[in-house]
């Protein structure tokens, strides 16, 4: 199963290809979760439907040269523009399934924030939907 509900074009995947099955793992599994868990009711309704079909896949990506496993290291940053309107990243990853064919991808950065009991600014990790279309996304070759 995708993991999906229906209302969003769900179904099981996988069923009659095992290596379909494999590949959309990824994609599922880790690539949309957080849209599916964690997502507002618009990022689900505008990204969901288009994952469930297949029409665009999905990657996760973490992993990071200098922080391996760590997820604690990462280095890629993301800070609020000059006009508060959205989110700039800066960094690199590495090891990303499906990274070469995503659409869609859940993107791990640090961000600045102040914390309100003491006023003191430390880095905390959060995930970003960011969409090829967005532009100045790269990758390598395949690995």
């Amino acid at each position: 199963s995708s993991g999906i509900n229906a209302e969003y074009g769900g179904e099981l995947t996988g069923e009659y290809d095992l290596g379909l099955g494999i590949h959309t793992g990824a994609h599922q599994s880790i690539g949309y979760k957080g849209i599916l868990l964690y997502g507002t009711p618009e990022q689900k309704e505008k990204y969901l439907p288009r994952l469930a079909s297949g029409e665009v896949f999905a990657c996760f990506c973490l992993t990071e040269p200098s922080s391996g496993s760590d997820a604690s290291s990462i280095k890629t940053r993301a800070e609020l523009n000059d006009a508060g309107t959205h989110y700039v990243l800066n960094g690199a990853k590495i090891w990303i399934s499906n990274g070469g064919i995503a659409e869609i991808f859940t993107v791990f950065a640090q961000v600045p924030t102040v914390d309100a009991k003491t006023g003191e600014t430390k880095d905390k990790i959060t995930a970003f939907i960011v969409e090829r279309s967005f532009g100045g996304v790269s990758h390598g070759p395949p690995e």
